[in-house]
């Protein structure tokens, strides 16, 4: 995750796409739904097993929200990415300064919850083929985590309570204002992967916060890292269909593709009380906010 996150601006804006061909709606559909599963492996960036480091703690966040902007289907292991099938590229915007050229439009992606559609298209514009592996770039993550804080009114008691995560995962994200869970957050600008921001209520007060992962934190399985590798600073999640996907071209009924993301103890920060309890108040920040792990399948 150390290269440039230009790399993977470069690649997206060779790869503009209009996600409407043919502007043709009628016929069966090819429809992507996620599903959040905590109970899945927690991969790392190449796709194996992965274990928490030492000095650092992460916990399973209930989520409520996941977008993708960006949608390839890929023949085989060996398909550079943007040379499979790409049926989806959200809008992006041109921005100046800092290290990339190109962001994500926040305003313009659509998350959706728990079995929800996040995109279709007909299946008439999808070229026919047999497709093994699936490409999705995701964008934003809203989810729930638990949390600790010391009691203001009896010092040295310790509390706990639920706060609300937005987190930014796409390579760069320009953001005009975003809502965490009630509070509206105005940035007016671009951000790089792994930015954040926290709300929590804490006696009838609310209270947010925001901040940034460090650069190469964010985790992105791709298990094709050294076949077809993609830009580090993406978050293009890599993974087989459990049955390769067949497009014939005749389908006369829908494919609806689940696409099962691992959230298994996704939100991770570095401990300053190794106690596995996150303590904001206590300097503790999230480190890695990636999924961990995608499973693709059909029906």
């Amino acid at each position: 995750m150390k290269t440039k996150l230009t790399l993977f601006a470069a690649a997206v804006v060779a790869l503009s796409f209009t996600a409407c061909k043919k502007n043709k709606e009628d016929g069966p559909r090819l429809v992507f739904k996620f599903q959040f599963d905590s109970t899945q492996a927690r991969l790392n960036n190449v796709g194996q097993p992965s274990v928490i480091p030492a000095g650092n703690a992460a916990q399973t966040p209930m989520f409520n929200l996941l977008s993708g902007h960006y949608i390839e289907l890929a023949p085989t292991a060996f398909t550079a990415l943007g040379t499979g099938e790409v049926i989806y590229h959200a809008p992006e915007v041109n921005v100046s300064g800092g290290m990339f050229n190109t962001a994500i439009d926040h305003n313009k992606c659509t998350p959706v919850g728990n079995g929800q559609t996040f995109f279709s298209i007909p299946i008439s514009e999808v070229n026919a083929g047999t497709y093994e592996w699936l490409r999705v770039s995701l964008a934003y993550q809203n989810y729930d985590i638990k949390y600790a804080f010391d009691n203001p009114l009896n010092p040295g008691q310790t509390l706990t309570a639920t706060g609300t995560v937005a987190s930014f995962i796409g390579y760069n994200t320009y953001i005009e204002n975003y809502t965490i869970k009630n509070q509206s957050i105005a940035v007016n600008g671009p951000k790089l992967q792994g930015y954040w921001g926290f709300e929590t209520t804490v006696f009838n007060t609310p209270f947010t916060t925001t901040g940034q992962a460090p650069p190469g934190a964010i985790t992105v399985p791709n298990p094709l890292f050294n076949s077809s590798p993609i830009p580090a600073g993406s978050c293009v999640v890599t993974a087989a269909f459990t049955q390769p996907l067949v497009i014939t071209g005749n389908e006369t009924q829908d494919k609806v593709v689940t696409v099962s993301i691992s959230i298994n103890r996704s939100f991770e920060w570095k401990e300053e009380v190794e106690d596995g309890l996150y303590q904001p108040d206590a300097g503790e920040v999230p480190v890695d906010m990636g999924v961990r792990g995608m499973i693709p399948s059909w029906q």
